[in-house]
């Protein structure tokens, strides 16, 4: 069985990687055209070009594996059934499943594969491009330097503290201008100035420290209480990558940010600690972008699903059958998924419903075609 089973996997090889270099190509080829005007404008040199293709690549990659991978499928095995060859080697006693075997492997690595470029790659590649593309612009000079955010707001609901920073640089996590307002456990408000922080050893450091606090037990105001050179306060548990993913989910739930399918499980999560309760509207956006950050890497199984039963149908047909159906079962799977994420989103259908419905109905769909194929 290992040679048969290396040789559909050879045969499914070969139009698979002729399908990615093909997409590939033509993506890079259409989209250079469209932004060659920009690339001059903004004076890339062709290293930076290369280098930009380079770092969005992954991202196509991600959209167009599962469609590659069907038309492969779909060619492959409608070119065995054209020649008997899949009638031959069920009449030797292997069964469709077992026969499939090879294809159901090839679907979970690109399932693996896509998961792994969606949420590690994928997420920073829009972001590293437009740097690429304006390395030669000069800069603002009262723009936010590299990997800063100025006028950051934000609230720990679950700890209760509100943060209001001048400056802040995701990347070092250094902040400046800090101001913390919380309110101790006996009910009395406080209020803590820097001039900047860092977080070092697990701990939030802060520097040139002023601090105001309400006796308990009063209704005046809040009055000095604190004023020195360092102050490290461990309580405060906010880590730079949660505020990492508020910047990010808060630009994200924007009008603007709407469509943004690029945030990682991680941060969706540590978003979620910063604030356990969400709005109902929030809440079934976070938690259908969630859904459809895990669902969306199943498509690659669910193709090779749909892909068995129409290929594997015996009699001699067009080897064009197989691009028909592909584009086919392409176009519905988007209305579908595009469908669902709206859904979802509006607060209209459970969030893992509308992540999952496509993979599901699909899914269910093919294992039924599948046993029926005789």
């Amino acid at each position: 069985m290992r040679l048969l089973d290396r040789y559909l996997l050879r045969e499914l090889l070969v139009p698979l990687g002729y399908c990615l270099c093909g997409f590939l190509i033509f993506w890079i080829f259409s989209d250079l055209f469209n932004e060659l005007g920009e690339f001059q404008r903004k004076k890339l040199l062709i290293s930076d070009v290369g280098e930009y293709y380079l770092i969005t690549t992954p991202g196509f990659l991600v959209v167009v594996l599962p469609i590659a991978l069907l038309l492969a499928l779909l060619y492959t095995l409608t070119t065995h059934a054209r020649h008997h060859e899949i009638t031959a080697i069920r009449a030797a006693g292997v069964s469709l499943w077992r026969l499939s075997a090879p294809y159901f492997a090839c679907g979970l690595v690109a399932s693996s594969l896509l998961f792994i470029v969606n949420e590690f790659w994928v997420p920073d590649s829009a972001e590293a491009a437009e740097q690429v593309k304006s390395r030669h612009q000069p800069r603002a000079p009262d723009a936010p330097g590299r990997n800063q955010v100025r006028e950051l707001a934000f609230k720990n609901e679950a700890a209760g503290r509100m943060w209001r920073i001048g400056t802040y640089n995701f990347e070092t996590g250094e902040m400046t201008n800090p101001e913390v307002f919380w309110t101790e456990a006996d009910g009395s408000p406080r209020w803590l100035r820097a001039s900047h922080a860092l977080r070092r050893a697990g701990a939030w450091t802060f520097y040139n420290v002023r601090e105001w606090k309400e006796p308990p037990g009063t209704s005046s105001l809040l009055a000095p209480w604190l004023q020195t050179n360092l102050l490290v306060i461990p309580e405060f548990s906010e880590t730079p990558e949660q505020i990492k993913s508020e910047i990010k989910i808060s630009n994200s739930i924007t009008l603007r940010g709407a469509k943004k399918a690029d945030i990682p499980l991680v941060e969706i999560l540590n978003y979620l600690r910063l604030h356990p309760r969400p709005s109902s509207s929030n809440a079934s956006w976070l938690h259908t972008k969630f859904q459809g950050r895990l669902a969306a890497p199943w498509t690659c199984l669910v193709v090779v699903l749909i892909a068995i039963p129409f290929g594997a149908a015996s009699g001699r047909r067009n080897v064009f059958v197989g691009v028909a159906s592909s584009i086919l079962i392409c176009f519905i799977y988007f209305i579908l998924q595009q469908l669902g994420l709206a859904l979802g989103t509006g607060g209209y259908v459970p969030p893992w419903l509308a992540a999952w419905f496509p993979n599901l109905s699909f899914g269910i769909a093919g294992l039924w075609m599948t046993a029926r194929v005789r």
